[in-house]
């Protein structure tokens, strides 16, 4: 809960209003296109949570969306290969 990252966060809520996305819908929608992800695992208190995680599964992101997202959190983002892994879940599957 540092400032900044916080800040950063922030930056994210315009960026899910143009995509017409709540926060959490627009998080789900980026680990789902992140090549660095195999999987993700979502829930709810709620099942009206749960509907509204479903929905986020659809959504592409666009480039431009998806750069934004970058760039809010840029900082905060890890993209070491050597800490991410060498390769991504898409390419070991091959």
């Amino acid at each position: 809960m540092r400032d900044d990252v916080l800040a950063g966060v922030q930056q994210l809520v315009p960026i899910a209003d143009a995509e017409n996305l709540t926060m959490p819908q627009l998080a789900l929608a980026w680990v789902l296109q992140n090549d660095n992800v195999a999987s993700a695992i979502t829930g709810g208190s709620h099942p009206e949570q749960v509907t509204s995680n479903a929905a986020a599964a659809d959504r592409k992101l666009s480039p431009e969306t998806i750069a934004g997202i970058d760039a809010a959190l840029h900082s905060f983002i890890e993209t070491d290969g050597a800490m991410v892994g060498a390769t991504t879940p898409k390419r070991r599957l091959r």
